[in-house]
């Protein structure tokens, strides 16, 4: 039998609630947005750049997610001594471009577990809470726990339209 991307029920933001819960909300309902793009889809039609000259799939975009959520939630707003996902010093950009080989089932139960696991590390973390990304030229940044949520909701809404026009050219289903 062939394996395909699971389907989801989108969460519903929240339209009255404190400010952690509609981060949270908005955040969720991108995450499963993302997720709805690639219900259904085999895991070959997960690995086809669909948008040509771009070599971006729908896999790469669920490896890159991965990451980022360890990267943003776990690594930097909670300050676990963890690694990435898939990058490498010769391919730093391998969540994208190392998707001949991958296993997309195997990278649907990762994005999943990092989720979680980027839920749990930041469940009691102050939206307050600073600290600092240093960059490759010395320099630092400071962020708050608040910039990440936000940023993580734009970074999800920004591939979710790539996720969109991905799928158009896959099958042509389309949606919000």
């Amino acid at each position: 039998m062939t394996w395909r991307a699971p389907g989801t029920t989108r969460t519903k933001e929240p339209y009255v609630a404190d400010e952690r819960t509609m981060l949270e909300g908005w955040l969720d309902y991108h995450r499963d947005t993302l997720l709805l793009k690639c219900a259904g889809l085999t895991a070959e039609q997960l690995k086809t750049p669909s948008v040509e000259p771009s070599g971006l799939t729908l896999l790469g975009l669920v490896r890159h997610m991965a990451d980022v959520e360890r990267w943003w939630f776990r690594i930097r707003a909670a300050g676990q001594d963890i690694t990435g996902i898939y990058g490498t010093d010769e391919d730093p950009d391998a969540d994208f471009n190392a998707v001949a080989d991958a296993d997309a089932e195997a990278d649907f139960a990762t994005f999943a577990a990092e989720v979680e696991a980027a839920r749990k590390a930041v469940a009691d973390v102050s939206l307050e809470r600073t600290f600092l990304r240093h960059r490759r030229d010395g320099s630092a940044d400071t962020f708050n726990v608040r910039w990440v949520y936000l940023h993580m909701i734009e970074e999800y809404a920004r591939h979710n339209g790539h996720a969109d026009l991905i799928r158009e050219r896959l099958d042509g289903v389309t949606g919000d």
